[in-house]
């Protein structure tokens, strides 16, 4: 970078005064300005002069689009959607180089990026704003010659749109997505190394490698991924948060992308949502037999908190959806808090957190309670805040269901006082709490028979010679060899009665809640309800102590 402030060499070119200095600065001053932009509001400087000067300070080239020969050879160098997305537009291709024109001198990093489509070394060169916009416009099919009209590519859409049939990574990205579609991926995971890029599908719940890429590709893939998110591509050393709509084969699927920097660079997980799959009944999850009854006439009652806890990706949420389904009716309300809403459903009102703007789940419970509804859909209840205000609703006549991350069930009562939450009102408020956990289940095309062995059933709690045979993976083409397809819930179903209201009123601890509520209240733990579809074929022991950590 060379010497020298944009003050003072506009002055020493004598296009400042020292009284168009002062106007400057005090504009600048009050509207929270660059000085170049007070400069350039006040009409004191052509733009052109003022950016010649800004080149020389960054130590730029400078130039100016409209007067360049901007020949399709040029231009088609770079995918349309890129020059769009990034304000930057290829000029000129000098000395095995390519020369690119931006209009701001901290936005070189894209020459890192535009390396990887123009396979060569790429040079940024600073041009007026007015003047990039303009040459921009023509050269993606405003008019005019060496136009390259018909490139325009689509900047955020999904498989289908328009789009450059000569830029690789969006062709990637495309078909890295199709194939998680095609596989039932629940998410993909973009991880940079020092020479590579892995890729990995995360299906029915377990990690497996896709696909190894050149290290050189990190750069622009993450790029790409941050345009169809909508996250600022520039920001480099902050996490970022971000949706994609996305179609493949013309079913919508909506991802939801976190990216998170690392020493190596950007890693990327896209969590995957495909809307054609639908909403799932109580029974799809595997929610079966007595606990499902218990579950269901809790449900129906007026009032109460209803929790569901587990760790991320167990099927919360996807179990409070089947629960308001079945509420669902003309003559109900249901409005949720959500972060983010997965499923749009028919008939419910459903809120979007932003905490970006202080719309968090407790500003919204609030206003929610002015809006008389029945039924109340917290997405996590976070805080001691939003903990008093549900617990409050669920007393004055509302049926509240949310998600807690604990273990088991019995460790949601400990956790609500934990937050601060006094025990008389957890003990009044709370109807039930269900853990749940997934499980992978057995291929029905290759699994296979098996004589347990006795250590193996005491491993279960089920006395030797008590069950006749099991049933274990195997593998075939329908499961890609892994011997599971698909997931199905097991639960731990806890339904207060008035003898553990009692125990969590005098503060009783958690071991204590857990015993009374197997022994008096009927609940079977997550690991015996595992066991039973270990039994009935549904899964195997291996799965089972996989999840449950049990054995």
């Amino acid at each position: 970078m060379s010497g020298g402030s944009l003050e003072a060499l506009l002055v020493e070119d004598g296009l400042l005064d020292a009284e168009a200095v002062e106007k400057a600065r005090a504009l600048a001053k009050s509207r929270g300005l660059p000085f170049e932009k007070a400069v350039l509001t006040l009409g004191l400087v052509p733009e052109g002069e003022v950016y010649k000067r800004l080149a020389k300070i960054h130590g730029l080239p400078f130039v100016d689009p409209t007067k360049a020969p901007l020949g399709p050879e040029i231009i088609g160098r770079i995918p349309a959607d890129q020059i769009e997305q990034q304000r930057a537009l290829p000029v000129l291709e000098k000395n095995g180089a390519l020369y690119v024109a931006i209009d701001d001198p901290m936005k070189s990093f894209v020459a890192d990026d535009f390396a990887f489509f123009a396979g060569c070394t790429v040079r940024c060169a600073l041009a007026p704003p007015s003047a990039l916009k303009e040459a921009i416009k023509r050269a993606l099919g405003g008019g005019g010659s060496g136009s390259g009209s018909g490139r325009k590519g689509a900047a955020a859409g999904g498989a289908g749109d328009s789009k450059d049939p000569d830029a690789p990574i969006i062709r990637l990205v495309e078909q890295t997505i199709a194939a998680a579609v095609e596989e039932r991926a629940s998410d993909i995971h973009i991880e940079p190394y020092e020479h590579r890029v892995r890729v990995r599908f995360r299906i029915d719940g377990v990690l497996r490698d896709q696909q190894d890429l050149d290290g050189a590709l990190q750069g622009p893939l993450t790029s790409r991924l941050k345009i169809l998110a909508s996250m600022d591509i520039a920001e480099r050393r902050k996490p970022q948060d971000g949706r994609i709509d996305f179609r493949v084969a013309g079913r919508p699927i909506d991802i939801r992308t976190s990216v998170l920097p690392t020493n190596h660079g950007e890693t990327v997980v896209m969590r995957l949502l495909d809307k054609d799959q639908g909403l799932k009944s109580l029974e799809d999850l595997g929610f079966q037999g007595e606990d499902r009854d218990r579950f269901e006439n809790t449900i129906k009652r007026p009032n109460g908190i209803v929790l569901v806890t587990g760790p991320t990706g167990s099927g919360k949420t996807t179990t409070l959806y089947a629960a308001l389904r079945q509420l669902n009716r003309p003559d109900v309300k249901i409005i949720t808090a959500e972060d983010p809403v997965e499923f749009n459903i028919a008939g419910i009102n459903q809120c979007q957190v932003r905490s970006g703007i202080g719309l968090d789940f407790a500003r919204i419970l609030r206003a929610m309670l002015r809006q008389a509804p029945n039924v109340i859909l917290v997405g996590e209840i976070r805080d001691k805040e939003t903990a008093e205000i549900a617990v409050q609703a669920a007393l004055t006549g509302h049926l509240v269901f949310s998600t807690l991350h604990t273990n088991d069930a019995p460790a949601a009562i400990t956790r609500l006082v934990d937050m601060g939450v006094k025990p008389f009102l957890v003990s009044a408020a709370v109807q039930a709490v269900m853990a749940q956990r997934l499980v992978r289940v057995l291929c029905r095309h290759c699994k296979e028979q098996y004589v347990p062995e006795d250590s193996e059933l005491r491993m279960l709690g089920l006395d030797p010679g008590s069950v006749a045979h099991l049933h274990r993976p195997n593998g075939c083409d329908e499961c890609e060899g892994t011997g599971y397809r698909g997931r199905l819930g097991i639960f731990e179903m806890m339904v207060l009665d008035g003898t553990m209201r009692e125990m969590i009123f005098r503060g009783e601890p958690t071991v204590r809640l857990r015993e009374y509520a197997r022994t008096g209240a009927g609940m079977r733990t997550l690991n015996e309800d595992g066991v039973r579809k270990v039994v009935a074929g549904v899964t195997s022991v291996e799965e089972l102590f996989r999840v449950t950590a049990v054995g």
